[in-house]
């Protein structure tokens, strides 16, 4: 059994001893590691060092980050191996799309912040007053607090760390209790290529997390998370006027006409529902069809969803792993459990095979718009279905939750698909598709799925403030 440490101003730094947790792999539900708990103690440790990284790395030039990120995406490519041995342990998720997909996607992002690193820009300088110009420059925020979630700790840690490295700040980062070893992996890898201290790592629980997100130090907290948690940063953010950035969740509707490619919609739909086990806040959790052909289409879902396999991480045929943990599986069923009489269950709605945490892929039908099920995130593999009737009804109901992440619209009606597109009230609207993402397009939600964006310039931009210079000229 070993014991991991914090990675604190370029190394690996011991917790407390006496204050660890058990981590718990969900492949098989045995305990691999005992983690420390970092208290204030570590925390101020890892932000005093950040402080004096942020001194040099603030100095660097644009070139100089560019070829420190470069070198980091390269490394990452070198220790494909160890990240995703580390990262299937701790997450259940299938080896290759750790690979193929997170790791690839994390390689690319932190690649693009590399380019972008050298196209921070400001308005031309001016004479705007006479006898004055005036001059904008894009400088670093400082030192950032961030926290990482479990779904995808790896792609996670990079799409928070890249822009802020990139933008010469230095980072201090929480990732989740259940999954920090490839973000310490992360750490290690960057030490090298960056001034001590510019990146560090502490380990811990909630308790840690708010420490994080409450010092204030911190120029600007960032956190991928749950509403509630979202909620509580910004608190703490407030108390010290310190900028926030909230990524939070998501109930994203398919919604599917009468005129789309049926076969392709669900095909593409149980993809974006199921992998990953659904524990994503961009997955298609409600299908909202278009009533002349809900039946045809529910048939045809069920049939598919049949056919979606679950497995261990080695499995290459399985479309997604084990869900994160004994709690999230009882999550999970517990939705369930609670689903009102109304409510069918057309396939799945059970656990799968222990010892590790899986459960079947899941379509409900039947729910009521402001059932549970409908508007609050379950975070797994399960996926409801509606009917509508009609433009102003798919929009009301796929409107009608208190998240504004991702939206999809399928259809072959090309007016129809741009009013929806507008219409939509999500941070993301995908036609004929559902959940791809790119390093150059931004990613962030509306209403209580937080605001800022990850991903593309727009991020790039989180990470910087202005600031205006203003000179005399006159003779």
């Amino acid at each position: 059994m070993r014991t991991l440490k914090h990675f604190i101003n370029g190394q690996y730094v011991a917790g407390n001893t006496e204050d660890t947790f058990e981590l718990v792999s969900p492949v098989d539900g045995e305990t691999y590691a005992l983690s420390p708990n970092a208290g204030a103690t570590e925390v101020d440790l890892a932000y005093s060092a950040a402080a004096a990284a942020f001194n040099m790395w603030k100095k660097s030039t644009p070139a100089q980050r560019q070829k420190a990120l470069l070198q980091l995406a390269d490394e990452i490519e070198k220790n494909v191996e160890r990240l995703v041995n580390a990262q299937s342990q701790e997450t259940g998720q299938l080896r290759h799309f750790i690979e193929k997909e997170e790791i690839a996607a994390s390689c690319d992002a932190i690649r693009f912040f590399a380019g972008a690193a050298r196209c921070l820009e400001g308005k031309a300088a001016g004479e705007y007053s006479a006898g004055f110009t005036s001059t904008i420059r894009r400088e670093p925020l400082g030192i950032v607090g961030q926290v990482t979630p479990w779904n995808y700790p790896f792609m996670m840690a990079v799409w928070k760390i890249a822009p802020a490295l990139a933008a010469g700040n230095t980072v201090v980062l929480k990732p989740s209790d259940t999954t920090p070893v490839s973000t310490l992996l992360l750490a290690e890898l960057a030490a090298p290529l960056f001034p001590r201290g510019a990146f560090n790592v502490v380990l811990g629980k909630a308790s840690t997390g708010s420490l994080v997100v409450s010092n204030p130090t911190a120029s600007l907290v960032s956190i991928t998370g749950s509403v509630r948690a979202g909620l509580q940063v910004a608190a703490s953010a407030a108390a010290n006027l310190t900028k926030a950035h909230l990524e939070l969740g998501g109930k994203a509707p398919a919604v599917v006409f009468a005129d789309a490619d049926m076969d392709k919609a669900i095909t593409a739909i149980t993809t974006a529902g199921f992998f990953n086990g659904g524990q994503d806040c961009t997955a298609a959790t409600r299908i909202l069809v278009e009533d002349s052909v809900y039946a045809t289409f529910l048939e045809k879902l069920i049939q598919k969803t049949k056919s979606i396999k679950f497995g261990p991480p080695q499995d290459q045929d399985a479309l997604y792993g084990a869900l994160n943990s004994k709690n999230q599986l009882e999550q999970v069923k517990g939705f369930i459990e609670r689903l009102p009489a109304h409510a069918k269950i057309e396939t799945g709605g059970h656990a799968g095979p222990g010892p590790g945490f899986y459960f079947e892929p899941t379509i409900i039908s039947g729910l009521h718009q402001h059932d549970e099920a409908i508007q609050h995130e379950v975070f797994g593999p399960v996926m409801t279905i509606q009917s509508f009737s009609g433009d102003e009804d798919a929009l009301r109901k796929a409107n009608d939750v208190e998240y504004g992440l991702a939206a999809s619209v399928w259809t072959c009606n090309h007016s129809r698909a741009q009013r929806f597109s507008i219409d939509l009230d999500f941070g993301t609207v995908w036609i004929n598709s559902h959940i791809p993402l790119c390093a150059e397009m931004p990613h962030g939600g509306f209403k209580k799925s937080g605001y800022g964006k990850d991903l593309s310039s727009y991020s790039l931009d989180e990470y910087t403030r202005v600031k205006h210079i203003m000179c005399d000229i006159s003779e």
